[in-house]
């Protein structure tokens, strides 16, 4: 199956991606508000995508929950899984095809290989590297290339249980951000090679999303700042397939009462517990606007 083209669109796309692991906190529900009054004012289209890859941690009723939520605080798509669209479907759990579609097109390339190494092996391999500074942070030492070279015969002997990586350009890389400005970084020592399929046959998140945003014509992807490395390997993947890459902005993250990132694991600063308290939507907006934002 070739990879599908792109869905044709005129006018300004944006679009909302939560994970369906636990109840919306005040952070995402900021995020999803900024995104969505964007798309509004604009007049564009909205779009409201499932990421339900990461199976063993999806909890049963939460998408539900979410788009509850969403639409009780005056959130509204105009595509989506509950009222489809031409770039469909939009659960990510039903994309499998696609993204096999796009492996494909990356292994014809010559852009990927098989990659045994188990997380010990690359922590006993990876050399301490200092920080980059910066607004790009390394999330860990880089991948250090150890199944890169490996011949291909040999790949395939031991295929059963690989990761698949795609091989990341050395030098310079240049990207744009609609809050932080011109970005430079290069992935090979900030990252290295790119997990597309991980070892458990599970799509990764950052190939997954990257064609999503590619196919289903967005055109600006709003975010929380704690995604700002994931954006130039998803664009290196865009930019190998010769897909149309969105414009980015990755706004500041919210801060819990302790003053540390709030996390959908504690639960207290949920929708859900804000509206056991009976607040109306416009007053939930309200908290929503007036949160506290990291630096």
């Amino acid at each position: 199956m070739p990879l599908p083209p792109p869905t044709e669109r005129t006018g300004f796309v944006g679009r909302y991606a939560p994970s369906p692991t636990g109840d919306l906190h005040l952070g995402n529900l900021r995020t999803a508000l900024v995104a969505w009054e964007e798309a509004r004012r604009a007049g564009g289209t909205f779009i409201l995508r499932v990421e339900d890859l990461d199976t063993p941690r999806c909890v049963p009723g939460a998408e539900e929950r979410m788009l509850d939520d969403l639409r009780w605080l005056g959130i509204d798509w105009d595509e989506g899984p509950d009222v489809g669209g031409p770039a469909g479907p939009y659960r990510q759990s039903e994309r499998s095809e696609i993204y096999e579609a796009a492996l494909q097109e990356l292994e014809w390339r010559g852009l990927t290989f098989l990659c045994t190494c188990s997380r010990r092996d690359l922590r006993e391999a990876s050399a301490p590297h200092p920080p980059l500074g910066g607004p790009l942070e390394a999330e860990g030492p880089p991948y250090p290339g150890t199944c890169r070279m490996s011949d291909p015969v040999t790949q395939r002997l031991h295929s059963n249980g690989a990761a698949v990586r795609f091989r990341v350009s050395e030098g310079e890389f240049r990207f744009s951000d609609a809050e932080m400005g011109e970005l430079v970084c290069d992935l090979q020592k900030l990252i290295g090679d790119i997990i597309i399929r991980r070892r458990d046959g599970l799509w990764a998140y950052q190939l997954a999303c990257a064609i999503d945003d590619a196919l289903m014509g967005v055109t600006h992807v709003t975010r929380g700042r704690d995604l700002l490395s994931s954006t130039p390997r998803q664009l290196a993947l865009q930019r190998a397939l010769g897909l149309r890459e969105p414009q980015h902005r990755h706004i500041p993250l919210v801060a819990d009462a302790t003053g540390a990132r709030m996390s959908k694991r504690d639960g207290s600063d949920s929708l859900r517990s804000l509206r056991e308290t009976g607040v109306t939507p416009e007053e939930a907006r309200r908290v929503i606007s007036n949160v506290t934002l990291l630096d």
